[in-house]
C-alpha cells in the first residue's frame, strides 16, 4: 500500500526503509530537504491515492498539533492519519474529534525499538477504531517484529500512548534499579569486577533483560562510566505515567522513585540536603560541611 510519512529522524527515517523492504510505497516528507522525497504536506498529500495514510513521526506538543491542523485542511473524507509519536493519550482523543469532523480518521501508536528497530521490528501499541486500524494493518504488519509478539491493538483512541506511556514508566523503574545495584558493586572493595558481574546475569537469571544487555555494552565501552556525567533527562512520559497514577489514585512507588531520581541528577549541590544537615545539625550536633574553605 501508499503511506505517506512526515518525520524522517533516527526513528522516522528507519522506519521507511523498513516499511519500504516490506514491498510498499514510503513517500516521506521532513522539514531536512535532504531526508525528504517531496518538500511539503501539499505536495505529499498530492502523491498520494485516496484513500490516503499519512503517519506522523514528529516531537509531541506544539509540532504534531500543527501537523494535525495542516493535514486536517489538506486530507479528504475517508484518509487515516496515525500519530506514531510520543504523544500524550489525551491530545489523541482531541485529534480524533478535531479530524473526525472532516471524516477523517485516527490511530495513535505507541512505537518502541530505537535504533534496532530496522532489523528488529518496533513494538507498535495501538489505539482506534477496528475500522481506522484495518485502514493500516499493513503498515503495522510491516513494522513489527517477525512472529506472533510485538504488536497489539490496545483499545480506543489514547489507548496506544497510554500503553507506551506506562511501558516507559516501568522503563524508568528497572533502569533506575540497575543503576543503583551497579553503583553499590562500585561501593565495595570485595567486588573486583563489576562488569563481569553485569554480564554473568545475563544468563540464567530473573533480572536478565535487554537493558541488561544495554548496561553491559555501556560498561565494555567504559568499564567505569567515568567519561559520563551524572545527569539523566526525562521524556515527559515518566510525569505522565505519575500523573495518572495520581488521578487514578493507583501507587506506584517505584516509578515515582525513578522519576524523583532523574531531577536529583540534575542538581550540583542539593539544596534539600543543606536543609537536612542544617536540621541534623540543630537537634543533634552533627557536623556540617561548609562551601566555603576555613568556615
Amino acid at each position: 500500500m501508499e503511506l505517506g510519512l512526515i518525520g524522517l529522524g533516527k526513528m522516522g527515517g528507519n522506519m521507511r526503509e523498513r516499511i519500504r523492504r516490506a514491498g510498499h510505497t514510503v513517500i516521506g516528507y521532513d522539514r531536512n530537504p535532504d531526508l525528504a522525497d517531496v518538500h511539503s504536506l501539499q505536495e505529499l498529500v498530492s502523491k498520494l491515492k485516496a484513500p490516503r495514510a499519512i503517519w506522523v513521526m514528529v516531537p509531541a506538543g506544539a509540532p504534531t498539533q500543527a501537523t494535525i491542523d495542516e493535514l486536517a485542511a489538506l486530507l479528504s473524507h475517508g484518509d487515516v492519519v496515525v500519530d506514531g509519536g510520543n504523544s500524550r493519550w489525551t491530545d489523541d482523543e482531541k485529534h480524533a474529534v478535531e479530524l473526525g469532523i472532516k471524516g477523517i480518521g485516527f490511530v495513535d501508536c505507541g512505537v518502541s525499538g530505537g535504533v534496532w528497530g530496522l532489523e528488529n521490528g518496533y513494538a507498535l501499541m495501538y489505539g482506534g477504531t477496528p475500522e481506522h486500524v484495518a485502514q493500516v494493518q499493513p503498515i503495522l504488519d510491516a513494522l513489527k517484529p517477525e512472529g506472533d509478539f510485538g504488536a497489539v491493538h490496545a483499545g480506543k483512541v489514547g489507548a496506544g500512548h497510554f500503553a507506551k506511556m506506562v511501558h516507559n514508566g516501568i522503563e524508568y523503574a528497572m533502569m533506575q534499579a540497575y543503576a543503583e545495584g551497579w553503583e553499590l558493586l562500585e561501593k565495595v572493595d570485595s567486588v573486583t569486577d563489576v562488569r563481569e558481574v553485569f554480564r554473568s546475569w545475563q544468563e540464567g537469571t530473573v533480572i536478565r533483560s535487554w537493558l541488561l544487555d544495554l548496561a553491559v555494552d555501556a560498561l565494555d565501552k567504559d568499564e567505569h562510566l567515568d567519561r559520563l556525567r551524572g545527569f539523566a533527562q526525562d521524556s515527559g512520559e515518566g510525569r505522565w505515567t505519575v500523573e495518572a497514577a495520581i488521578d487514578h489514585a493507583v501507587p506506584l512507588p517505584a516509578i515515582t522513585a525513578s522519576l524523583f531520581a532523574r531531577f536529583a541528577s540534575r542538581q550540583d549541590d542539593s539544596p534539600q540536603m543543606k536543609m537536612i544537615a542544617a536540621l541534623r545539625n540543630q537537634f543533634g550536633g552533627h557536623s556540617v560541611e561548609t562551601s566555603e574553605p576555613n568556615k
